[in-house]
């Protein structure tokens, strides 16, 4: 799918709660630090080099975020992300954090962010070559709400444990 990057990590022993399961917070560094390096794979460009030619950035207004199945210390996972909403001044990427299978899924994380001007210090649309440009990677899912999305998710993974 040209519009979802996935890459492989594995989950380190001190990012791990005492009952050896990765901690909630360290959920979000994984699936962020995974974003990051999708955007240079995908569309050609790091966050900085965006800043510096357009004076331009995204900023994250709402993460939401649902634990779907426990990740335990040197577990390989599979993260995605992907655009899934795309509007004048918002985006909004979905990054879904999956066994080394692609069979269950770990995690769901939905952040919305909005595009800002370094400058102007405001929230400013995206241009028509943006727009443009990212309509290629745009990726339709059938579910419109985060709650919709987490419950398929959920269903999924029982359809995998039955099989």
């Amino acid at each position: 799918m040209k519009g979802e990057t996935t890459t492989q990590t594995k989950i380190r022993f001190n990012d791990c709660d005492p009952i050896g399961h990765l901690n909630n917070v360290k959920y979000l560094d994984y699936m962020l630090n995974a974003r990051e390096d999708h955007v240079v794979e995908t569309y050609g460009f790091t966050y900085e080099e965006h800043i510096r030619l357009t004076g331009c950035t995204w900023v994250a207004i709402q993460n939401q975020i649902a634990y779907l199945k426990e990740v335990r210390p040197n577990t390989l996972v599979n993260i995605s992300s992907k655009i899934i909403k795309l509007g004048e001044r918002t985006s909004v990427v979905e990054i879904l954090m999956r066994d080394e299978k692609n069979e269950a899924i770990h995690a769901v994380l939905w952040t919305t962010a909005i595009y800002f001007s370094m400058k102007e210090r405001r929230s400013v649309p995206h241009s028509p070559e943006l727009m443009e440009f990212f309509k290629d990677f745009w990726v339709e899912i059938p579910e419109q709400q985060f709650e919709q999305r987490t419950e398929s998710l959920r269903k999924e993974n029982k359809q995998w444990r039955k099989s």
